[in-house]
C-alpha cells in the first residue's frame, strides 16, 4: 500500500509541474516561439507527473485512488491546454 507520505510528495510534485506549465503557457504565449525548449520541458514534466500517478494508483487505497484520480484529470487538462496552444 502507498504511504500517506508518498501520496503527499506526488501530489506536490504533480501541483509543481502544473504550475510550471502555466509560467511556460504564460511565456510562451508573450514570447512566441522563443522558449520552445522550456515548453517542451514543462509538457514532458507533466507527461512523467501523469505516469507516476498511474504507477502510484497501483498500490494506493480506495481513498488515495481517488486523489489521484482527481489530480490526474487537472493533470490532462493542463497537458491538453499546452497541445492546444502549441499548434
Amino acid at each position: 500500500m502507498a504511504t500517506r507520505q508518498s501520496i503527499e510528495d506526488l501530489l506536490q510534485q504533480c501541483e509543481d509541474a502544473i504550475r510550471n506549465a502555466h509560467e511556460q503557457y504564460q511565456d510562451h504565449t508573450r514570447q512566441e516561439h522563443d522558449n520552445e525548449t522550456e515548453f517542451t520541458e514543462a509538457m514532458q514534466q507533466i507527461e512523467t507527473a501523469y505516469n507516476d500517478l498511474a504507477k502510484m494508483a497501483l498500490s494506493a487505497n480506495g481513498q488515495q485512488r481517488e486523489q489521484l484520480h482527481r489530480m490526474r484529470l487537472q493533470l490532462q487538462q493542463v497537458q491538453n491546454n499546452l497541445i492546444l496552444h502549441e499548434h
